[in-house]
């Protein structure tokens, strides 16, 4: 992300680079930055940005592409205050639930995703050890509780790590 650069210019930029229409292209990027609370920096430089702010505006960047697929590595990291998480959310849940767009996501926190995926895919060791709804997750191990809990049975080897932490502790 070129730091000297405003962010307005940088989501033209970026537009412009991926093929938005120019009649829906300074609107769509308006909306953006009113959307994300980054309106009142569109002419400030990315470099005096916070890095919440900074993280903002290159969502903002991957939303404003119109994208047909959007690959995502942790979009809910980063520094965003809880207003840009539900922003977020509700993006995202409006484009998984269109038949045009499929978005992809790497996610620490499943119970951040478990609303807006199709399809949840458990990853350990660099390799799909599952993949399937979240209900169908916990049916695969037959445990009903959060996500969480689902997922830690697939990977309960790192369980075990920390049980033996915890062992070694003196009393």
């Amino acid at each position: 992300m070129p730091l000297n650069t405003p962010g307005l210019e940088f989501l033209l930029a970026v537009g412009r680079l991926y093929g938005v229409d120019e009649d829906r292209l300074f609107d769509h990027a308006q909306r953006l930055l009113e959307l994300f609370d980054l309106a009142d920096k569109a002419e400030a430089a990315i470099r005096s940005y916070s890095t919440g702010q900074r993280k903002k505006i290159g969502i903002c960047s991957a939303l404003i592409t119109d994208a047909p697929i959007m690959i995502l590595d942790e979009p809910f990291s980063g520094g965003l205050d809880s207003s840009a998480l539900r922003a977020l959310q509700h993006i995202l849940k409006y484009l998984a639930d269109r038949d045009d767009v499929t978005v992809v996501m790497a996610v620490p926190v499943p119970e951040l995703v478990e609303d807006l995926a199709d399809r949840i895919a458990v990853i350990k060791d660099g390799r799909v050890v599952a993949c399937a709804t979240a209900d169908g997750l916990r049916e695969q191990v037959s445990v009903d509780g959060s996500l969480s809990d689902v997922l830690e049975t697939f990977v309960h080897e790192d369980v075990n790590k920390v049980d033996r932490y915890f062992q070694g502790e003196s009393k």
